[in-house]
């Protein structure tokens, strides 16, 4: 078979699957990818993996037990610890300012989209409608990451860089920050001419307006 890339590499490693297996996941990811869970058919994965429509359902019953039995466990098992284990470059490293913690982790996370970007648009598109892939979202990424970007907004609040309202909100307001540019940069408007280094500092320039101190009159 051609090479794959890393996404798939992470995917396939130490798994017994047959080569028509990983056909069908590939197959799956790519167009879950590019159509949509619900405007995919099970004809289209089967022809896109090159295998009878027959093989995918030998071993998954339904088109939503193949969403849940293949994206979701991947997820989980390979997107999430590398999420987590990648993310940590930048929430374990320490920065003078709160302004270089948000450079380094925008940064971050549009590598790690350019790099899963067939994932991360099928965990956008899919989570609102799966409570499967909320929850495994949910235990295995967020539960993990905001324990310590909490504690790093109260080490800011400490040196004064970040106005006193709780973490949580600080957090939430930082984050949709930052996830509406990933996404707007992605999966919304990737055709667009993006200046990235300018928007990113726009992006930071917004976020620290809003939860930098100030005299207040």
């Amino acid at each position: 078979m051609p090479k794959r890339d890393n996404v798939f590499d992470i995917l396939f490693e130490n798994q017994e699957m047959t080569e028509k297996q990983k056909k069908i996941l590939e197959a799956a990811v790519e167009i879950f990818s590019e159509k949509g869970y619900s405007a995919t058919s099970t004809n289209e994965i089967a022809k896109k993996a090159g295998v009878a429509e027959g093989t995918i359902f030998r071993h998954y019953k339904t088109k939503k037990d193949l969403l849940l039995s293949i994206i979701a466990p991947t997820m989980a098992k390979f997107i999430a610890p590398f999420f987590i284990r990648d993310f940590n470059k930048v929430l374990l490293s320490e920065y003078q300012s709160f302004e270089d913690f948000l450079r380094a982790v925008i940064i971050n996370r549009m590598e790690f989209a350019k790099k899963n970007f067939p994932m991360i648009k099928i965990l956008f598109q899919e989570i609102p409608f799966h409570p499967e892939l909320k929850e495994q979202f949910k235990e295995h990424i967020i539960n993990h990451v905001i324990k310590r970007l909490k504690l790093i907004v109260e080490e800011y609040q400490k040196k004064g860089e970040i106005i006193d309202m709780p973490p949580q909100t600080v957090i939430r307001l930082t984050v949709s920050s930052i996830l509406g540019f990933v996404i707007g940069r992605y999966l919304m408007f990737p055709e667009a001419k993006w200046d990235d280094e300018a928007e990113i500092e726009r992006t930071i320039q917004f976020i620290l307006h809003g939860l930098s101190t100030y005299n207040k009159e």
